[in-house]
């Protein structure tokens, strides 16, 4: 694939830039801005590899193409005689109508006359891309089948489009490549084995930071100048995204103005690049540049210096940036850094967020000294490290228990369904393209809702106005008595959030009216400092991932579009246990042996379908055997992961007695 700033011609240079400066226990590489991802391709079969870009586009590509570590079987289209999809699409015949949208909008067709494609390739496009979208509509289709189908589309489409190398303008007229007929192929090379635990991201790349904070290795590839990637690839954008937009001018640019990149701005691009270097934790970083690039190659180094500890490392050779058939480039040279940033030396790895999308491979920094390890935390950090605390205090929350369960959980998970996400303590700290909260309690679900669709901002003015109003405190009962029953006549979200921070142990208790109901917390329960940063922290989270919220009863959330490389956690109630939340008094049911063993069989369910899951459960509580539990997991064979945990500090379980907390399974 043509495209601007490639790096595949410089992957000698790159690696051996690297090779300089690297000891062996590197695990993970991270490609910030990663374009066609010729870069972190080379690398996966030596790293575990995170792709990103801000292009959908590019993150297609990596997701059927890096995202794919297993043989893709195409079951479903199996049982409806399609043995072979890449053949299929590139052969079945197609009516010679040209309503589609490319037709329209690329070929000499449509009422623009654009001449991107020829009307046979163009009508081929149509074909293909609708098909692999109603087949994914109709679950024909994993998740990684569908992205292999659309990267081989996409990495097809160049072949036979008529440019001299970007979507900006298309030749009057054909180039001899145009008239060639498109055929997919396997996207990746045959034979290519990646190390596995690959994960794609589609955002913007100062927003990705906290996720990988930890990384071994980190490379950044921006863009040089003022050439705005969704102006030259915009086609391919449009193809990827297939939401038809109306296209405008001569060229059809449909508005992508959210996908603008701030290191291709010559306002922003120096504070851009800062902001980046300085907020990088990874161990160590190579940067690509060039000389004639927005930042002047001296305030660059400048940027750099800043960001490093101790020397770095430069290259510096000519290079050719765009093929033509005479070469104009004068004086241009390709510039390429190595340092280790101060970042990654200040923050202590008792902050690290060990929820990264690194985890369980780079937890251990083996390299770093004691004194490094006996950093304080930085200011406003929960005292679990860099896990994210949920801002509701909910019984039964796995807070505490993350350090033990994060590590068990898979490497790569594209979808992460949490069935009863409760406080959504997990589901927040999980590491997944994708994070499905379910619970049953609604009232809990619309306020996460409502954080996911609201500034913390006003979150925040909206909680101080509410204590303001109602003058709330550890002892006024009588203002929290009025408030209460305000938001039983006008339930709202937010006011359910400021009750619960007044309430005796911060608990959602509801009667069967569905009012709130639970007693005023004296002397002890208030929106406290501690409680607004885990607000803050959560929101910040929250805002950054790919989360959808439901309220169902557990067996009928919709599970059919997961795949093998989706994850389903559960954390139902204890049967043997006496929480609160299984006592039938909340308005949300009981938790009964029929829901245990109806909860059995749906993880069975999900087993027979190659889909991964994990459940904590307790084995033994306070004398209490779960006999039944024990033996379902030792039936099947499920792995039963005994945690270092027992609930004598919690206030619902007072008294001797220890607990077997456990995590059962599938893998």
């Amino acid at each position: 694939m043509r495209y601007i700033g490639s790096k595949r011609n410089l992957l000698p240079n790159i690696e051996a830039m690297l090779d300089r400066h690297v000891d062996g226990s590197e695990r993970t590489f991270v490609d910030l801005f990663a374009g066609t991802n010729a870069v972190a391709t080379h690398f996966a079969s030596k790293y575990q590899v995170v792709t990103n870009d801000i292009m959908y586009f590019s993150y297609a590509l990596a997701r059927g193409t890096l995202g794919v570590e297993r043989p893709l079987e195409f079951r479903a289209l199996r049982q409806i005689g399609i043995d072979n999809p890449l053949e299929y699409l590139s052969t079945a015949k197609i009516a010679n109508g040209d309503t589609g949208y490319a037709t329209q909008q690329y070929s000499p067709a449509g009422d623009a006359g654009r001449m991107y494609f020829t009307i046979p390739n163009a009508r081929r496009i149509d074909f293909i891309r609708d098909t692999i979208e109603d087949w994914k509509v109709r679950s024909l289709l994993t998740e990684s089948e569908f992205y292999y189908l659309l990267a081989s589309l996409l990495s097809a489409v160049p072949s036979v489009s008529n440019i001299t190398g970007t979507y900006g303008a298309y030749l009057k007229k054909w180039d001899k490549r145009a008239n060639k007929q498109l055929i997919l192929e396997p996207p990746s090379p045959a034979g290519v084995s990646w190390k596995g635990g690959n994960v794609q991201f589609n955002q913007d790349a100062l927003a990705l930071l906290p996720r990988i904070s930890g990384a071994d290795i980190a490379y950044i590839d921006t863009p040089y100048n003022t050439r705005q990637y969704p102006t030259n690839y915009h086609v391919l954008e449009n193809i990827a995204q297939w939401k038809k937009p109306r296209l405008h001018g001569v060229t059809g640019q449909p508005d992508f103005a959210d996908e603008l990149s701030d290191f291709a701005s010559k306002r922003k691009a120096r504070e851009a690049m800062r902001d980046l270097l300085n907020h990088l934790f990874a161990r160590h970083v190579l940067l690509s540049y060039s000389t004639d690039g927005i930042i002047p190659t001296e305030e660059l180094e400048e940027i750099i210096d800043e960001a490093a500890e101790g020397d770095v490392d430069k290259m510096e050779f000519p290079y050719r940036k765009y093929k033509s058939k005479v070469y104009t480039d004068k004086g241009v040279n390709e510039l390429l850094y190595y340092f280790h940033p101060k970042a990654y030396e200040q923050i202590s790895v008792g902050s690290r967020n060990i929820a990264t999308v690194f985890q369980p491979l780079s937890v251990s920094h083996q390299h770093r000294s004691k004194k490094q390890y006996a950093m304080t935390s930085t200011v406003g950090e929960s005292e679990c490290g860099g896990i994210i605390k949920s801002p509701l205090n909910y019984v039964g929350g796995k807070y505490r228990l993350l350090p033990q369960i994060l590590p068990l959980f898979p490497k790569t998970i594209s979808t992460f369904l949490d069935l009863f996400c409760g406080s959504a303590t997990v589901g927040i700290n999980a590491t997944a393209q994708r994070v499905i909260f379910n619970d049953v309690n609604s009232r809990i679900i619309e306020l996460f809702q409502r954080f996911q669709m609201t500034s913390t901002e006003e979150v925040l003015n909206r909680i101080y106005e509410d204590i303001q109003r109602f003058g709330l405190s550890k002892t006024n009962q009588e203002g929290f008595l009025d408030f209460r029953n305000e938001y039983n006549r006008h339930p709202d979200p937010i006011d359910l959030y400021v009750l619960v921070a007044y309430s005796f142990n911060y608990q959602f208790r509801f009667n069967s009216a569905m009012e709130y109901n639970n007693p005023f917390g004296r002397n002890r329960s208030s929106f406290s400092p501690r409680m607004k940063n885990n607000l803050i922290r959560f929101m910040a989270r929250l805002h950054t991932i790919d989360a959808t919220f439901i309220s169902q009863y557990f067996s009928r959330v919709d599970t059919k579009g997961l795949d093998q490389y989706s994850f389903v956690y559960a954390d139902p109630p204890y049967l043997i246990t006496t929480g609160s939340y299984n006592d039938g008094t909340r308005c949300f049911g009981d938790w009964t042996e029929i829901q245990d063993r109806e909860l059995r069989g749906m993880l069975d369910s999900l087993n027979e379908r190659g889909i991964r899951f994990a459940m904590s459960n307790v084995l033994v509580h306070k004398g209490q055997k779960n006999r039944e539990l024990a033996e379902w997991a030792r039936e099947n064979r499920y792995h039963v992961h005994h945690l270092l945990f027992n609930y004598n500090n919690a206030s619902y379980n007072t008294g001797r007695g220890a607990s077997d907390e456990v995590l059962i399974t599938n893998y």
